[in-house]
């Protein structure tokens, strides 16, 4: 699957805030602090920028925040979740701008609740797909080439205790990123879990829903991580978390380069991304690093892309 495309220095897309950011920070505030992150992201070799998240509380106050209906069966937006604010740091640099939603398995089976309007878990799910779809294509209308999926459930085990199953959430995912006429340059990833522990059908789930990378934790070294690479399809990108950013001390260059000569040997490196295992701060107020220590991170991950892939990023 190498192509010209390859965004191949990521991250999740959640930074530190910075001190100033409080809950209550005007917009000029908000603004202020993303053209800060947007420029030091520029300064790094990063192949996507993002907002760092700063207007958002956590990862689904995207759709939370925005969202209405929930209670009456009515779905309805008040503005953009993400396509407006990714736009808007889009025209501040020429690096690629990346968006961030969170899936609506991952919503419907965290909001449902019996006797409301929705039948089902799955029903609200399918409903809050067509608002996703309908977001990723507005998207990619603005110029958006990269655009990642958040289903950290996957990995929690959440839906069997929550009135959706395994095959729901499949079909309700799959519902929201089967975007029609997607451009040939624009990529959709979905991340699953930023740590191995939960047992899942991952061979199932890989090829199920149609997107074009696998967003996958790769910062332990333990066998479980490895045998997730191995079930991704050979037709889809994997981009792996390579370092830990719930922990300040930089990862040890051998033993990373060990690891991604393990990926080599089962992968094609040109279908290969890297970056930290999760967001810095998916919750605003629980961040994992302090802010500098952030982007020694995200420098590692830029010098691990350079020994791999050299130039030709």
């Amino acid at each position: 699957m190498a192509d010209t495309f390859k965004f191949r220095i990521d991250h999740h897309g959640s930074l530190v805030r910075p001190p100033e950011l409080l809950p209550s920070a005007s917009r000029e505030v908000q603004d202020a602090a993303i053209a800060e992150a947007v420029r030091r992201q520029r300064r790094l070799s990063l192949t996507v920028v993002t907002d760092g998240h700063f207007r958002r509380a956590d990862l689904h106050s995207a759709v939370l925040d925005v969202v209405h209906g929930l209670d009456d069966g009515v779905l309805k937006a008040d503005r953009s979740l993400v396509a407006d604010d990714t736009a808007a740091i889009a025209a501040q640099t020429q690096v690629p701008a990346k968006a961030t939603l969170p899936s609506p398995a991952w919503i419907a089976a965290r909001t449902f609740r019996p006797g409301g309007p929705w039948a089902s878990a799955r029903e609200l799910g399918e409903a809050l797909a067509l608002l996703i779809r309908d977001e990723i294509e507005a998207v990619i209308s603005r110029g958006v080439r990269l655009i990642q999926i958040d289903n950290h459930g996957y990995g929690e085990g959440l839906y069997s205790s929550a009135g959706l199953s395994f095959t729901d959430a499949v079909a309700v995912d799959t519902l929201a990123v089967s975007v029609a006429d997607k451009p040939f340059d624009v990529r959709i990833g979905l991340c699953p879990l930023t740590r191995v522990g939960a047992d899942f059908d991952a061979e199932r789930l890989f090829t199920s829903i149609p997107v074009d990378r696998w967003i996958l934790p790769y910062d332990t070294g333990a066998p479980a991580e490895t045998e997730l690479l191995r079930a991704v399809p050979t037709d889809r990108d994997v981009c792996l978390g390579i370092v830990d950013p719930r922990v300040p001390q930089l990862e040890d260059v051998d033993t990373v380069m060990d690891r991604m000569d393990a990926v080599a040997a089962i992968r094609d490196l040109e279908d290969v991304a890297i970056s930290p295992s999760s967001g810095f701060a998916d919750v605003a107020a629980r961040p994992l690093l302090g802010v500098e220590d952030q982007w020694r991170k995200l420098i590692h991950v830029e010098t691990f892309a350079r020994m791999c892939w050299g130039n030709e990023l």
